[in-house]
C-alpha cells in the first residue's frame, strides 16, 4: 500500500537519533545564554506581513522570493516568521518592555520558514538561536554578544571556525558610500545578474552580497565601506575591535560582510565555518539600532544574532564522532517471568521513574528471551528477571550488561536496593562515594545516576 503522503520538500522529521542531538545543543545553547544574563522569550509562529516588510526589507530576497505569505479567512495578510528578530523587535514594543531596567537581554530557540532551495543545513522549515539585547550603543555589548557566540560554539568542541566583523555605518555616513557604490557598479551592471540590476537603485550594497560567481568577482573590487564611516561609526568600530582583543577572541575584518537584511547598521559579524567543506555561515548578526522606531516605537539601539541550529548539526557531526551516545539510555530492564511476578515490577519500575531512573519493562507480551533480546536492542545497563523462584526465595539477581557481573538483591525495598545498587556501580566509576543513608520512603530519597546526586 502506498504511503497517502510524504512530508513537504524542503522539511525534515526530526527522529529520535537527531532529537537527541538537537536537545544536547539546545540545553547548551541555554546554558550560554543564560550564564550571560539572557531570558527567553517565544513569540508567534506567524506575524501580520508589514511587520516583516519593514523590518526585514522589501528589497531583501527574504521578503521579494522567500516568505511564506497567505490571507487568513478574515482577509489579512498574514506570513511565517522568516527571522527571529523582527517579531521579538515586535513583541518588546507591544508589551512595553524597554520600560523596565534596560539593557533588556533576550534568547529563542524558533522555528523560521523559507521559501528556497533545500541544500545541506539550509531546509524550508529551519531552527534557530537568536539573541536580542535592547538599550545600549556601547561596543562593549558587541563583544559580548560575539563572545556569547564564541563561547557556544567553543564549549562544543567542533574547531574550524572563525570570526569576520565590518561595520555598515549609520544613514549618514552611507549615503556617501552608496553614491561611491553607484559610480563603481554602473560601469559593469550589464554583466551582472538581474537581481543586483533591480537592487542598484534601491540599495546598492545589496550587490555586495550576491552569490553569483560574475558579480560576486566584480563586487570584490567595489569600495570598502570602512572608509566613508564617520567619525562616530568609526569610532565604535574601533571600541568592537579593542574588546575583542581585550577578550581574546581572535577576528577578521571583512569589509564585504553586509548581511542580506536591511535592518543591520553599525557592527555586522559572522562566524564561519569549514567543516562541511567550503566555507559557510554557521552565525550572523550585528547592531540593529533603528529596528524599534521603524517598528513605531522610540529610538533604542539594539543588536543580536541568529545561528542555524540545522547546519550546526551538520557541523558538530562532522567535528565530533561518537555522538550517537547523547540517546538516553536505559538504566534497567526488569523481565518478569510469569503473571505473579508482573505486579511488582509494576510498582518497581514506577518508583525507579519518579526517582529519575530510565527504567523499563515488557507491555507486548513477549517471552523471557525476547525480553533480553529486546533490553540489548535498547542498550540496558542493567537487567533483572523476576518469576516464581525469586518470589519464593525473595530476592533476585541484577545483571550489569556491560561487565556481566551479577549482584543478589533482596526484594524487601527492592527499588531503593536497585537505586543503591546503580548508583554505587555508576559513582564507583567516578571514583566516588554514594550516600549510604537510607531513605525514609522510595519515591522521596536522593536518587544517585550517572555519579550525580539529584534531589527528588
Amino acid at each position: 500500500m502506498a504511503l497517502l503522503t510524504k512530508a513537504p520538500r524542503g522539511t525534515s522529521d526530526i527522529l529520535p537519533e537527531s532529537a537527541a542531538l538537537y536537545r544536547f545543543l539546545e540545553d547548551r545553547f541555554i546554558e550560554t545564554a543564560t550564564a550571560y544574563g539572557f531570558r527567553e522569550i517565544r513569540t508567534p509562529v506567524f506575524e501580520h506581513t508589514e511587520l516583516f516588510n519593514r523590518s526585514v526589507g522589501e528589497t531583501t530576497d527574504v521578503v521579494q522570493k522567500e516568505m511564506y505569505t497567505f490571507n487568513d479567512n478574515g482577509g489579512r495578510s498574514i506570513t511565517l516568521r522568516p527571522e527571529g528578530t523582527a517579531g521579538v523587535a515586535r513583541a518588546v514594543l507591544e508589551h512595553g518592555l524597554t520600560g523596565d531596567a534596560m539593557p533588556l537581554k533576550l534568547f529563542y530557540i524558533t522555528s523560521c520558514y523559507r521559501y528556497e532551495k533545500p541544500q545541506a543545513g539550509r531546509l524550508r522549515e529551519f531552527h534557530q538561536f537568536g539573541v536580542e539585547y535592547f538599550g545600549t550603543e556601547d561596543p562593549v555589548a558587541d563583544a559580548e554578544i560575539i563572545a556569547l557566540a564564541d563561547g557556544f560554539l567553543s564549549s562544543l568542541e567542533i574547531g574550524n571556525y572563525s570570526l569576520r566583523i565590518n561595520s555598515i555605518g549609520c544613514p549618514a555616513c552611507r549615503a556617501e558610500y552608496h553614491r561611491a557604490l553607484k559610480g563603481y557598479f554602473e560601469k559593469n551592471l550589464d554583466r551582472m545578474c538581474g537581481n543586483c540590476r533591480e537592487r542598484f537603485e534601491r540599495n546598492p550594497m545589496r550587490l555586495l552580497d550576491c552569490k553569483v560567481p560574475e558579480c560576486h568577482e566584480i563586487a570584490s573590487g567595489a569600495p570598502s565601506i570602512l572608509d566613508y564611516l564617520c567619525d562616530d561609526c568609526r569610532a565604535h568600530f574601533d571600541g568592537v575591535k579593542r574588546q575583542l582583543n581585550v577578550l581574546g577572541i581572535p577576528f577578521e575584518i571583512d569589509p564585504h560582510i553586509v548581511r542580506g537584511l536591511d535592518y543591520y547598521t553599525r557592527t555586522v559579524f559572522e562566524f564561519v565555518s569549514g567543516a562541511l567543506g567550503a566555507q559557510s555561515t554557521v552565525c550572523g548578526g550585528g547592531r540593529y539600532d533603528g529596528l524599534l522606531q521603524e517598528l513605531g516605537g522610540k529610538p533604542v539601539p539594539a543588536l543580536g544574532f541568529g545561528m542555524g541550529e540545522e547546519r550546526l548539526k551538520l557541523i558538530y557531526e562532522n567535528a565530533v564522532p561518537g555522538n550517537n551516545d547523547l540517546m538516553s539510555t536505559v538504566d534497567l530492564y526488569m523481565i518478569p517471568a510469569d503473571d505473579e511476578a508482573k505486579d511488582l515490577v509494576t510498582a518497581t519500575v514506577n518508583d525507579l521513574r519518579r526517582c529519575g531512573m530510565n527504567a523499563e519493562r515488557d507491555v507486548c507480551g513477549r517471552s523471557v528471551k525476547a525480553q533480553m533480546k529486546y533490553a540489548g536492542k535498547l542498550g540496558a545497563r542493567f537487567t533483572m528477571i523476576l518469576g516464581e523462584t525469586e518470589l519464593r526465595e525473595g530476592s533476585a539477581l541484577i545483571k550489569d550488561m556491560q561487565t556481566g557481573d551479577t549482584e543478589r538483591l533482596p526484594l524487601e525495598e527492592l527499588s531503593y536496593e536497585i537505586l543503591m545498587h546503580i548508583g554505587e556501580k555508576y559513582l564507583a566509576e567516578m571514583d566516588e562515594d554514594p550516600d549510604p543513608t537510607p531513605p525514609d520512603n522510595v519515591p522521596g530519597l536522593t536518587v544517585l545516576r550517572g555519579g550525580k546526586n539529584t534531589d527528588q
